[in-house]
């Protein structure tokens, strides 16, 4: 896929994503934390739902701190082509941890 396609797939997703959701996640890890693996899997399915096409991997480089404010980028992959998605902890009540997405404007 090429970056103009890329853009054309995420672009309208980077709009919405932007606007508010928030996606529940359990499993939180004895020192607070929601594991890599399940916020890949929830960026993945939200971002499969919005645009309609699946991403060919999601990959974030650390366990979400199950902190209000925590931050950490991850990175959306499609036919070759990469882009961040910054992803922002809104909440966090008992094992639910509520976070945004935000997908950048460019592909890396």
């Amino acid at each position: 896929m090429s970056t103009t396609r890329l853009r054309s797939v995420v672009r309208p997703l980077a709009l919405t994503a932007a606007a508010t959701f928030a996606l529940a996640g359990c499993g939180l890890l004895g020192a607070g934390s929601l594991p890599a693996d399940e916020v890949e899997t929830k960026i993945s399915e939200q971002l499969t739902a919005q645009v309609g096409q699946e991403p060919d991997e999601v990959s974030c480089p650390e366990d979400l701190p199950a902190e209000e404010g925590a931050e950490m980028t991850c990175e959306l992959t499609a036919d070759g082509e990469s882009i961040d998605v910054m992803v922002t902890v809104t909440a966090v009540e008992d094992d639910t941890v509520n976070f945004d997405i935000e997908v950048a404007d460019e592909a890396n």
